[in-house]
């Protein structure tokens, strides 16, 4: 039993950290795509594909499933009513927080800026914990600490505080809601089909909007298409299913601070496609998460040996 744990906090370990990976190597394609499409118009789209890029993954796992014997599926109400609602409550809190995210970025903030703004939910997801009386290991408020400064040190140039970053901080609660969300909706479902639905109810909500404000374009989209491909398929349909099974096996607390190394990864990005020359004090900055990440995974690791 020791050893299934080791090994499941290993691959969750594995899982987020490719989930950064794509996240952090999609910030090209967004930003392409927002040149041609509004944020809304993005979204709607890319959440739609993601969700429909899952769908013949669904039905070929069932159908292997019930090929074996071994097929679960929803069988009774009180089930159903509990994945629907982790469906809901998960599309809902990740459609308001990219919602925010992009209002605060096209009213002003610096997409670094944001990008430190929004991953405070490495804060924010052990105090949420406490707060709901889940244990948090001590390591772990030091660690986030150091996260947050690495974090400061690679993405803020500018800090002076402006009106849109009021919207961005409301997008970080929005996202730790969401993390803690997956945290206890993921272990009793199938992460694919949460991720599925999370992102069919993120497309109908941004589809509102889109449909109300933006002036949609079938030129536009097709020239969007590519970035709204990428970002649909793995930034969506990939990545998020990731975080979705990464987290069955993984702390939050933990798993936020993984998942915001798509700053570093962002970086690494640039360095090799774009042929960026990163800063010394982003290097720091990168070096400082690196460290914290691995100094909270440590711990619990070694009271499990010694049991």
């Amino acid at each position: 039993m020791m050893e299934k744990t080791r090994k499941d906090n290993l691959i969750g370990s594995i899982l987020l950290t490719v989930c950064a990976i794509i996240w952090g190597s999609s910030f090209v394609s967004q930003t392409t795509g927002a040149q041609y499409v509004g944020p809304f118009t993005f979204m709607a789209l890319r959440s739609f594909l993601g969700s429909f890029t899952l769908l013949p993954v669904i039905l070929i796992k069932d159908a292997v499933q019930k090929k074996k014997g071994t097929y679960k599926g929803l069988r009774t109400k009180e089930e159903k009513s509990f994945f629907f609602k982790g469906v809901l409550a998960c599309g809902v809190a990740l459609c308001i927080a990219s919602c925010l995210q992009q209002i605060g970025i096209d009213k002003g903030t610096p997409s670094g800026k944001s990008g430190f703004i929004t991953a405070l939910y490495i804060l924010l997801v052990p105090i949420f914990s406490v707060v709901l009386k889940k244990k948090i290991r001590p390591i772990i408020w030091p660690c986030a600490a150091v996260s947050l400064i690495g974090l400061y040190l690679l993405c803020v140039n500018d800090s002076s505080v402006q009106s849109s970053d009021a919207y961005v901080l409301a997008c970080a609660f929005f996202f730790t809601i969401q993390i803690l969300i997956v945290d206890v909706v993921s272990p009793k479902v199938d992460g694919i089909k949460l991720s599925c639905g999370q992102f069919f109810v993120v497309g109908i909500l941004a589809l509102i909007p889109m449909l109300l404000f933006e002036d949609v374009s079938f030129e536009y989209i097709k020239a969007a298409a590519p970035s709204i491909a990428y970002s649909g398929i793995m930034s969506s349909g990939i990545a998020y299913t990731l975080q979705i099974l990464g987290q069955k096996r993984t702390e939050p607390t933990v798993a936020s601070m993984l998942m915001s190394l798509e700053s570093v990864f962002a970086l690494i990005s640039g360095m090799i496609i774009l042929h960026e020359s990163p800063s010394g004090k982003e290097m720091l900055g990168c070096v400082l998460m690196f460290a914290a990440i691995i100094v909270a995974q440590l711990p619990e690791r070694k009271k499990k040996e010694k049991a």
